[in-house]
């Protein structure tokens, strides 16, 4: 799994104001040159946090989707998605 590039999306996500414009606009087309998995690619679209958090993603991480309005997230769709995921939560933020 290449959860290091979909962390990399997520950072980008927030801090990458052409690429969040991107994203936002077109979410297919801006993971087009990212080097991701098919899996992560599809649970990316489909906003499911709790399968890239199972992937190894960090949650905080992923929690910048919800904060730019990314694959259909807010705050509390994250929040109801991210506690589907059965692997534990990080203690180190």
């Amino acid at each position: 799994m290449s959860v290091y590039v979909v962390q990399e999306v997520a950072y980008r996500s927030l801090h990458d104001l052409d690429f969040r414009a991107r994203l936002l606009e077109a979410p297919a087309d801006a993971l087009a040159g990212e080097a991701l998995e098919p899996a992560e690619r599809d649970a990316l679209l489909a906003g499911d946090i709790a399968t890239l958090h199972e992937m190894g993603a960090h949650e905080f991480l992923l929690a910048h989707f919800a904060r730019v309005g990314a694959f259909g997230l807010d705050p509390p769709t994250f929040s109801e998605r991210i506690r589907a995921s059965t692997r534990p939560m990080s203690s180190d933020f």
